[in-house]
């Protein structure tokens, strides 16, 4: 008996659908190639990096920036041929979306509230984003959290199948960001499609279900935050501050049970599953080899970690010297 083929993903189901996504700059390749799909509901995260081309394929994704070669259908729309069609259905908030600093907050939900057909009310998008008790503000005049919540609700007031946020949280305070997460999760809970960038890995791990690693406009990665975390580093890192002598990243990796060995500094990163048996080896190894260890720490692996691991560097680099 024949198994039956498994069904062929209907690309015009999809939020977004890209395939060898080009971007060139001069002789850069600033996207290189990307494929992604983003199904109904998914929150997915961009991580990588500054420069990997995060915001370019956004850009694109939104129909901003027209590709070098490859294509790009978002909701079974072709960018940017579609731009019009797709803007209407779609929801973007940017690191600093530009709003008019003499309207107030509900002047301001009014505005963008007429651009659609269709939407959810000013009122209720005012108290969706906590925002009631700032409907007469100027828009001046709101702080940065409540400015980044005021342009969410813009970005909503279409009721769109598909929101883009790129860096929605930078350079806001911990109870902001928290309260703009909270807004966000609330976007998934009802089903929305949700495509983001950020630089913070607490972000990522709490709002993603799935994460697209990116680096030099290519992605190296992709996965659910903890599936990352256990595949590249394992589940904790030890950490060793090296004060007198040296311990070299080869010799460091030769311990048994560690993943991954990176110096940073003079502390040397250890990933592993086994983090109690490492330490130990690598006390041992140390007394051997006459070196002095300062500050001795087991932690919980991150996708900083991960970062680390294939690029080289953090998320808040740029390239590499």
């Amino acid at each position: 008996m024949t198994t039956p083929a498994p069904p062929r993903l209907d690309d015009s189901s999809l939020p977004v659908r890209v395939r060898g996504l080009l971007k060139r700059y001069g002789d850069r390749n600033v996207v290189d190639g990307i494929d992604l799909d983003v199904v109904h509901g998914e929150t997915v995260g961009l991580l990588g990096p500054n420069g990997a081309g995060k915001t370019t394929t956004l850009e694109m994704i939104q129909g901003l920036t027209t590709p070098t070669a490859g294509s790009v259908r978002v909701l079974g729309l072709e960018q940017p041929r579609d731009r019009e069609a797709v803007a209407a259905r779609i929801g973007v908030a940017l690191q600093e979306t530009s709003l008019p600093d003499k309207l107030t907050a509900l002047e301001t939900i009014t505005l963008f509230r007429s651009f659609y057909a269709r939407g959810p009310d000013e009122a209720t998008l005012l108290r969706d984003m906590h925002l009631e008790a700032h409907a007469s503000t100027l828009v001046r005049a709101l702080s940065g959290g409540e400015r980044q919540r005021l342009a969410l609700a813009c970005a909503l007031a279409g009721d769109p199948e598909l929101v883009i946020l790129d860096e929605p949280t930078t350079g806001l305070d911990p109870e902001a960001r928290h309260r703009l997460w909270d807004r966000i999760e609330a976007l998934a809970d009802k089903g929305t499609t949700v495509l983001l960038t950020t630089h913070f890995m607490d972000e990522a791990t709490r709002l993603c279900d799935r994460i697209v690693v990116i680096d030099r406009g290519r992605i190296i990665a992709e996965g659910a935050p903890e599936t990352l975390v256990t595949a590249h580093v394992g589940s904790h890192v030890v950490e060793l501050e090296i004060t007198r002598g040296a311990l070299s990243v080869e010799d460091a990796q030769a311990i048994v049970s560690v993943r991954v060995a990176r110096l940073v500094g003079r502390t040397l990163r250890l990933g592993t599953d086994h983090a109690d048996d490492v330490l130990a080896r690598a006390r041992e190894l140390a007394s051997t080899k006459e070196i002095t260890l300062g500050r001795v720490a087991i932690t919980p692996a991150t996708l900083e970690d991960v970062f680390l691991v294939l690029a080289g560097r953090g998320l808040g680099e740029g390239e590499p010297r």
